[in-house]
């Protein structure tokens, strides 16, 4: 990332026009001054427009990847920048859902743009009757199963693998389906 001398950018605040009246004929105090604010006018712009900086909805392109180091999300250069900036938008929201199956759907859908269903418990049971018997023991495994958001598209098996392995809790095992289209009821969607 860098902020660099834009061509033609005025400065907002001229420092010839600031400077005594001994020096506004001066041409070579103007033509100093005017090169600093060649240097000066994209800071001067960058300080103006900062808080757009940290609303990933409008960051430049390449300071969008640093915000999302900020917030602890995800950032592919390859995927198009509306949806790179949907996903460093909702990574805070994101993290509030982190263990869970909304924040696994979520994540899938934020960082590679995929539809997914999950069906298993990982592995929890309970009793709502007190001294009662313990339930039999669950699945501990997690089934999920990816499809392309629009009809075409297509899923990279591994990047859905290395991410749901990533977030999937560590007691779990989690097997990975990817579908050419949304499950039909006969395919057990729940």
């Amino acid at each position: 990332m860098s902020r660099a001398a834009v061509p033609g950018l005025p400065s907002r605040h001229p420092i010839g026009e600031q400077l005594p009246a001994l020096y506004a004929d001066d041409d070579f105090a103007q033509r100093f001054t005017a090169g600093l604010d060649t240097v000066l006018a994209p800071v001067f712009s960058t300080l103006d427009n900062l808080p757009s900086y940290f609303d990933p909805r409008l960051a430049p392109a390449d300071f969008l990847a640093w915000l999302a180091t900020w917030v602890g999300g995800a950032d592919d250069p390859r995927r198009p920048p509306a949806l790179r900036r949907e996903a460093v938008a909702g990574a805070v929201e994101l993290h509030r859902w982190s263990g869970t199956r909304r924040g696994l759907v979520e994540a899938l859908r934020l960082v590679l743009g995929v539809s997914a269903d999950i069906t298993g418990d990982g592995g929890a049971a309970w009793s709502s009757t007190a001294g009662g018997a313990l339930p039999p023991a669950p699945a501990d495994e997690l089934l999920v199963r990816v499809w392309p958001r629009r009809h075409g598209g297509a899923v990279d098996a591994d990047r859905v693998r290395e991410l749901v392995q990533s977030l999937c809790p560590v007691h779990t095992i989690c097997r990975v389906e990817v579908l050419p289209g949304p499950p039909t009821s006969e395919e057990g969607r729940q």
